[in-house]
């Protein structure tokens, strides 16, 4: 099999085009982005790669491989958004095209410019490689894991219809290689995600060993051994503490709402449904049975439906509800999707009613925010009395943003992109499917132009400013009565000459050797000053309120 044809070079320039544009237009969000960019620029700093810091203290919450890749960046293109948000993207050039070529594995060109196109024209999927977060190349490893250990059954089974061009023992490596990967960019879930497809598939072969024991282990293994030659280097030169506290973190993840965020259990559904529109819609249809198909591609359906449930169940169970955690079921999902676009095209089964009727309601949600969000930004007063009860949610909007007639372009993509599709269609699939996926593609960037960095300058903007002018300065800085990542990042904090600068309560109520700027949100102002006495108010700014202590 050719893996690079015309289509396939197509997808990279593509990918390059809309990924690596405007990555340092707008600031990094708090917490995931600003969190883990200051963990690379601290190992860039500190030259140290081997343990993660965050404000020079010691960070144990994540494994190393996606802030390594950060600092590379950092070191090539210098620190800022840019570079903690390049890794994601040089992925999602990576990803379209491998998903063409895994496509045309498995079925043919056609069946990999669905997969591709159902990727990039859904929304979160798009977005995710936008982003500065570690989960992408987590998914992406982890898939890979499944993925080529399915290559591997199938190669020891002898399905003569497909070309395979590597040995099982190689795909073997290749799958338990990616799953140590995974593990190494954000923890044991890939293992548990990956023994659980296996699990549920050994259950619904009604207990049949379909792949021998000895190989499970065998892959366990490889997939162990990888992030275990960073864990023994970590604990021979800096002992057990980060094995210890890792293991309990991800426990606490798994148990608790810890992270900050919980939610109800159909949390993950209703974020899959919404957030990968319109690939959702035909997903659906993916997950019912086609006649007229391949054994292999009815068995990796059952793989993939196997795959989806596992993470709705797996992270709906979970107490944190974050919604990035499902963004692993993007694949199955996107997969899916494919086969039912591929199955209409092909002509072996029908446009339904009710797609449509899917495809016009989430569109329909999506351009009535799509109005509405520059509507209710350039009249606040719209929106003032809802939030009587939330003074800091209040300050915010009163923020100096303008919403200029241009920011209406988002509404004028998604509204061409549903007349055409529904215009084209029912005469032409290919042609309507293709429209709606690219129309989406387009309606995500506009609107990552026109309104995430206006919804960044209201939300977190004020703090940003203030701890960048910090920058370069012999100060502290640190909030008071909230969490937040932008101080270390924005003020380019330096390694600190006084042991006691990373206490908070010092830099707080202590007596200093150098002068402390503070943050602390509108509702807790009176606490602050009552606490804080020698605290100079600077200014107020959008929800946020400013302080010195010299």
């Amino acid at each position: 099999m050719k893996y690079f044809d015309r289509n396939t070079w197509l997808w990279i320039v593509l990918s390059a085009l809309f990924f690596l544009p405007f990555l340092g237009g707008v600031h990094l969000f708090d917490w995931d982005e600003i969190n883990f960019a200051e963990l690379a620029r601290e190992m860039v700093v500190t030259g140290d790669f081997l343990r993660m810091h965050i404000n020079y203290e010691v960070f144990t919450e994540k494994p190393p491989l996606f802030f390594w890749m950060q600092a590379l960046s950092m070191k090539a293109v210098g620190v800022g958004e840019y570079a903690a948000r390049l890794p994601n993207a040089i992925l999602g050039i990576i990803l379209l095209p491998f998903l063409y070529i895994s496509g045309k594995f498995l079925v043919d060109r056609k069946f990999g410019w669905f997969w591709a196109l159902s990727w990039m024209g859904s929304m979160l999927p798009f977005l995710y490689f936008k982003s500065g977060i570690i989960d992408p190349w987590f998914n992406f490893f982890t898939f890979n894991g499944i993925f080529f250990l399915i290559h591997y059954i199938w190669k020891k089974k002898n399905y003569r219809e497909l070309y395979f061009s590597k040995s099982a023992r190689a795909y073997l490596w290749i799958a338990g290689i990616s799953a140590g990967l995974a593990i190494l960019a954000k923890g044991p879930v890939a293992f548990l995600v990956i023994f659980l497809c296996l699990l549920v598939y050994w259950f619904i072969e009604r207990f049949h060993w379909y792949i021998p024991f000895t190989i499970v282990v065998y892959f366990s293994l490889i997939a162990l051994g990888v992030p275990f030659i960073w864990f023994g280097v970590d604990m021979i030169f800096n002992g057990p503490e980060f094995v210890l506290e890792f293991t309990l973190r991800q426990w606490e993840l798994l148990t608790t709402n810890d992270a900050g965020h919980g939610g109800f259990p159909g949390y993950h559904f209703v974020v899959l449904l919404l957030g990968c529109f319109p690939a959702s819609i035909f997903a659906i249809r993916g997950l019912g049975s086609f006649s007229g198909i391949p054994h292999h591609i009815k068995d990796f359906q059952r793989w993939m439906i196997i795959m989806l449930v596992v993470v709705l169940v797996l992270f709906s169970i979970v107490g944190t509800k974050i919604i990035h955690y499902s963004s692993l079921a993007y694949y199955p999902l996107t997969f899916l999707s494919a086969l039912a676009l591929y199955h209409i095209y092909e002509q072996r089964g029908n446009y339904r009613t009710w797609m449509g009727a899917g495809v016009l309601l989430i569109g329909g949600i999506i351009a009535f925010l799509s109005w509405a969000l520059p509507y209710a930004g350039q009249h606040p007063e719209i929106i003032m009395p809802l939030l009587e009860k939330d003074p800091f949610a209040r300050e915010n909007m009163e923020a100096k943003v303008n919403w200029d007639h241009s920011t209406y372009i988002p509404l004028v993509i998604i509204l061409i992109t549903l007349i055409a599709f529904f215009s084209t269609v029912s005469r032409q699939k290919f042609l309507g499917f293709s429209v709606l996926f690219f129309g989406m593609t387009l309606w995500v960037f506009s609107a990552l132009i026109f309104f995430i960095g206006r919804v960044e300058r209201i939300s977190q903007r004020a703090a940003v400013e203030f701890f960048q002018g910090q920058q370069g300065k012999e100060v502290y800085v640190t909030t008071f009565n909230y969490k937040s990542y932008v101080p270390w990042f924005y003020a380019r904090v330096q390694p600190y000459e006084n042991p006691r600068a990373a206490e908070q309560q010092w830099l707080l109520n202590g007596e200093t050797d150098r002068p402390v700027y503070i943050s602390c949100k509108v509702t807790a102002r009176e606490k602050l000053e009552a606490q804080i006495q020698d605290a100079e108010f600077l200014y107020a700014k959008n929800g946020f309120l400013f302080y010195r202590r010299n």
